[in-house]
């Protein structure tokens, strides 16, 4: 069978990656490459091997049935294979689904704060803050390359980097108008407040995904104001970049000097052409649907967090979750909300393919 060959082809692979990463004749680039395919690869064996045990199982007993001594024990071995057999078909077929190029890549998250004055620029800060503790827990790193902030600890935007492999495929079904309902700081009669932050993520892109032609940028450089110290007063060290093709601007005053900032604000800005490039491609692809978690849109209202009744909802797949202190910490129940829409995504992927 031919999707037999190709598991079969996975297992190959695999040995042989493993054979060439024991060598120790590999470049660290080769290695690095090699070492991601493996982590791949490697997710995908166990089932394989499964899968074959199971369907050798299912031979040997259809042989046991013409043995009359046999045949109870092999008609028993039979329904419980059977049975098995599909669950280990769709979770294989789930592991071979197409992956998203980027999926490894570190993710870069804008916040910016939308309707409601303050009170949303507060609950900006505490998306912010979320994602930060978050990245934490996973063990990557939060860079900030641009925030704007308030006096009562919100902010109408801050945009920084996830630093770690695989952040974006966590983190790219956060795109969109994240909803608040609560009691305002600032309201004193007590009533429930409804304001919103859009999210954005992009993967981060890298030299080879994006070319920038020196002609279509400009660069202006200007005086830094706010987070960054005192030096920020003395020196011409933010940088602002401008895409003629696109209009795409990209401001950067968090880094200590000027040539720090100019890199930061170019990885950005291809960072930025990298994903209206992906979904200019997704878009001429999925013309014909559109996906039940969403198209990433910062202006589809995907998740409202409700503080009265301490619940958050996500309603792109319709999952309410009464853990809502625990995901704004970025605990566990952040993950199980993430793990959802995952999965929403690959069985809906999977649908399209049958």
């Amino acid at each position: 069978m031919i999707i037999e060959q190709k598991l079969q082809d996975i297992l190959t692979r695999a040995s042989e990656i493993e054979t060439q990463m024991n060598t120790g004749e590999l470049s660290g680039d080769e290695l690095a490459k090699l070492s991601r395919e493996y982590s791949r690869l490697s997710e995908i064996v166990p089932l394989i091997n499964e899968y074959f045990q199971v369907v050798a199982g299912i031979k040997d007993a259809t042989e046991m049935q013409h043995d009359a001594e046999l045949r109870d024990i092999a008609n028993e071995q039979l329904v419980e294979l059977n049975h098995k057999l599909p669950d280990i078909e769709k979770q294989l077929q789930i592991a071979l689904l197409p992956r998203d190029a980027a999926d490894d890549n570190s993710a870069i998250m804008e916040i910016r704060a939308g309707v409601g004055g303050e009170e949303s620029a507060l609950f900006a800060g505490d998306l912010y803050n979320q994602y930060k503790s978050y990245a934490m827990r996973m063990g990557w790193k939060i860079e900030v390359v641009e925030e704007n902030a308030t006096s009562l600890r919100g902010y109408k935007e801050v945009v920084f980097k996830v630093d770690g492999v695989g952040a974006y495929a966590r983190l790219k079904f956060e795109s969109g108008i994240h909803r608040v309902q609560r009691v305002p700081e600032t309201e004193a009669s007590g009533r429930i407040h409804t304001s919103a932050a859009s999210v954005a993520v992009m993967p981060e892109a890298k030299d080879i995904d994006v070319i920038i032609d020196d002609k279509d940028i400009r660069i202006d450089v200007f005086r830094a104001s706010g987070a960054g110290g005192q030096h920020v007063n003395k020196t011409d060290s933010a940088v602002r970049i401008t895409h003629f093709p696109t209009g795409i601007v990209v401001t950067c005053q968090n880094e200590r000097s000027q040539i720090q900032n100019k890199a930061t604000a170019m990885a950005i800005l291809r960072s930025k052409l990298y994903e209206k490039q992906r979904n200019e491609e997704m878009s001429a692809r999925d013309a014909s649907r559109k996906s039940m978690v969403g198209s990433g849109d910062r202006s589809e209202k995907i998740r409202t967090y409700n503080f009265p009744e301490q619940r958050v909802t996500d309603h792109r797949i319709k999952l309410t979750l009464y853990k809502l202190d625990d995901i704004l910490a970025g605990g566990p129940a952040l993950d199980e909300m993430i793990d959802a829409l995952i999965t929403a995504d690959q069985l809906e992927r999977l649908a399209n393919m049958e």
